[in-house]
């Protein structure tokens, strides 16, 4: 163990001071990586060496699961596991059976983790333990697995592409890379749920540079077993499509921009059925689908307009379809369609549409259906309306 500049210790708190005194417990991962990079943190893992879970108990800590060495700490709420070794016993991430004790070693729990730079830890007084080369590797910016258990776990290659979208700078291992491509042809990722998958793709959407993520994916060839059949539209994207991706600054907006820009509605549904997306996010692509749809026909009258409003709920969720129009305006530029989207809104969510909705049907005839009046009084007021800016 060495001391380093960049590390400053952490003060034993009362709870974790109540763990026998042959106990040590370390900072690990990426709070070690990131202070070395000299990058904040907003949380810390750490791991507990020479504890049983009665030594944990009796300090205050909370068991997460029954059959996961993992504890939280009383005031904190952050996590202390255990050190363990793991043994692959099944298909995907969750296919391991773990060995938790005190006999386990820091440097054998470290051994189990995905890379050298997050394969570090930091003891109370700032030590640096770093028994598989991290420091080195973030020197070199070069992101490498700690060992060939690497292919064990087919969730790593999307950690692996998620940190691409965050440290711009760094690059894979050769011999990284061939493992990725090893956990690929071993059909090891069509394990993994979708739930994970989405996961760490949005954590990726929300990093600097997404596309670097998108570009390890599409190099492995590795869509298809992620996707299933399911179509994606990220394989065929270059570098205009690349820029506009990392040019928007949130993770729904680049969804959206992803799937509503690049596919139709089924084949939307169809993907964010197969990785659970949001509801939110799939309404809101399938919205950006149905809005360039209408841009490309090239049909502006007012009923097409009438249409498309229809189709796209206007008069119940305005707020949601000023928001596509201002992201599809981002990205396309101008045109009076943008305009005349954003003057209809306004109308509607300032009650004109409903006061002339009101007037119509408090005019009705006997015999007249109230659908038939609505229908006729929107179209009357879309005209109206359509007729001023056109």
């Amino acid at each position: 163990m060495a001391l380093h500049p960049e590390l400053q210790g952490f003060q034993v708190d009362s709870v974790v001071a109540q763990l026998p005194p042959t106990v040590q417990v370390y900072v690990v991962g990426g709070a070690v990586r990131d202070a070395l990079m000299g990058r904040s943190s907003s949380d810390k893992d750490w791991v507990v060496v020479g504890a049983t879970v009665n030594d944990m108990l009796a300090a205050g800590f909370t068991p997460v699961g029954a059959d996961f060495p993992v504890f939280l700490h009383p005031i904190t709420k952050e996590e202390y596991a255990l050190a363990r070794t793991e043994r692959k016993s099944g298909h995907g991430y969750k296919g391991f059976t773990f060995q938790a004790d005190p006999t386990v070693s820091l440097e054998e729990d470290l051994a189990r983790r995905d890379f050298t730079v997050n394969a570090m830890a930091m003891s109370a007084e700032g030590d640096l333990i770093d028994p598989y080369g991290g420091l080195a590797d973030l020197s070199a910016k070069l992101m490498r697995h700690v060992s060939l258990a690497f292919t064990e776990d087919p969730l790593r290659v999307l950690r692996l592409a998620r940190f691409l979208a965050r440290f711009l700078d760094f690059s894979v291992a050769e011999e990284t890379f061939h493992l990725c491509l090893t956990l690929r042809e071993s059909g090891e990722l069509r394990h993994l749920v979708a739930e994970r998958v989405y996961a760490e793709f949005n954590k990726g959407m929300g990093e600097e540079k997404p596309s670097r993520m998108i570009k390890l994916i599409s190099k492995l060839n590795a869509w298809g077993e992620l996707a299933g059949s399911c179509a994606v539209p990220f394989s065929a994207f270059e570098k205009a499509q690349y820029d506009r991706l990392n040019d928007l600054k949130k993770a729904e907006d680049r969804w959206v921009y992803c799937l509503g820009f690049f596919m139709a509605s089924a084949q939307i549904k169809a993907l964010a059925k197969a990785w659970r997306l949001p509801r939110e996010t799939e309404d809101l692509a399938v919205l950006a689908s149905h809005f360039l749809g209408f841009v490309q026909h090239g049909q502006f009258d007012s009923v097409s307009f009438g249409q498309f409003f229809n189709r796209v709920d206007l008069y119940r969720k305005p707020a949601r379809l000023l928001r596509i129009n201002r992201l599809v305006q981002q990205l396309l530029g101008e045109s009076p369609v943008h305009a005349f989207v954003q003057v209809a809104v306004a109308e509607v969510e300032q009650g004109h549409y409903k006061a002339c909705l009101g007037d119509k049907i408090a005019g009705m005839q006997a015999g007249e259906q109230v659908a038939d009046v609505a229908a006729q009084a929107r179209q009357a007021w879309l005209c109206a309306l359509h007729s001023k800016h056109f």
